[in-house]
């Protein structure tokens, strides 16, 4: 089995590649890995075992036709995990994330269209759906997203769609909550908020903290994403929900892991156009397919703490990286 992971030097594509590559996922134990990626200041080759026989790593953009062209035949699947992510700077610089996310994921299936690889996963988010005061999105919920990113995303769901209602493409969507682990860039708020408590410096809160987001592992995210992969059926989306947590209140656990109080962390305005509260119900793919997370949040916290303190020559580079919750 051949599969082309896009976006595979970020945080959430480099975890699948990884993973694939540790035989981690039953029936995909010898697996060939290629990982196309563009290498922003959020991909790192770092994140990669590179000298693994099984992974061959291709620098290059999702919006470059010519080189998907030679790199997508042969492949058995694509999960595509290529994108612009961070809300706070798709504020800033909205053009790039429409080009990359609506652009890039369009040429993309275009691609895989005209090479004749079937089998895609498109990998979104449950910012799409926008905020929620009470209850779950289901995956028949309306998208209603509030951020150029989320707006973006939502636009390659759209697209993702259309390719396998107009070009019979066996393609499924996953969109999950926000995800957590090693290895993520620290623009990031738990990446952010623990370089900032282990770097000596002040946590930079948004609003009044009681924003409210579905915490997930990012090892439970990808046996999900695989999970689909193997086992979702074409034209269908997938919600990948997590544990719930304010803010406010995921701040007080961080604060705890390193023993520091609450002098460190310093209110500040508000985001424009900041969703309240994302929730997602995600009976769909334990039902259907099985799936059910793995990683508490007390004990993926820990862990991924534990990470940082030990890794510091990798985080170091990117100390002052803005990040918020």
């Amino acid at each position: 089995m051949r599969i082309l992971v896009t976006g595979g030097a970020g945080f959430i594509g480099s975890y699948y590649a990884r993973s694939l590559l540790a035989q981690k996922y039953p029936g995909a134990e010898r697996a060939e890995v290629t990982v196309l990626d563009k290498l922003t200041y959020a991909g790192n080759t770092a994140n990669l075992p590179m000298e693994h026989p099984r992974l061959r790593f291709v620098r290059g953009d999702v919006c470059d036709r010519r080189l998907l062209l030679d790199v997508l035949p042969g492949h058995d699947a694509v999960v595509h995990f290529a994108a612009e992510t961070h809300v706070d700077r798709s504020l800033a610089v909205p053009d790039i994330f429409v080009r990359t996310n609506v652009g890039g994921t369009q040429n993309l299936l275009d691609c895989c269209v005209e090479t004749g690889v079937r089998r895609v996963v498109h990998v979104s988010t449950d910012e799409v759906y926008g905020s929620i005061d009470e209850g779950a999105w289901n995956e028949e919920a309306p998208l209603l997203p509030n951020s150029p990113y989320s707006a973006s995303k939502a636009g390659a769901d759209l697209l993702a769609r259309a390719y396998w209602s107009t070009h019979g493409l066996d393609l499924s969507i996953t969109r999950c909550s926000n995800n957590y682990g090693p290895y993520q860039y620290n623009e990031k708020v738990i990446p952010s908020f623990i370089t900032r408590l282990l770097g000596g410096l002040s946590l930079r809160l948004y609003g009044d903290g009681g924003n409210v987001r579905e915490w997930v592992h990012v090892d439970d995210h990808c046996r999900a994403v695989h999970t689909v992969l193997c086992h979702g059926r074409p034209g269908e989306v997938y919600n990948i929900g997590g544990d719930p947590l304010s803010n406010l209140d995921l701040t007080g656990r961080l604060l705890e892991l390193f023993d520091a109080d609450w002098d460190r962390v310093r209110f500040v305005e508000d985001r424009k156009g900041h969703d309240r509260r994302y929730a997602v119900d995600d009976s769909k793919i334990r039902t259907e397919l099985g799936y059910a997370p793995r990683v508490g949040l007390d004990t993926g916290l820990a862990a991924v703490a534990a990470w940082y303190r030990e890794n510091r020559a990798w985080w170091n580079l990117a100390q002052d990286a803005v990040g918020y919750a």
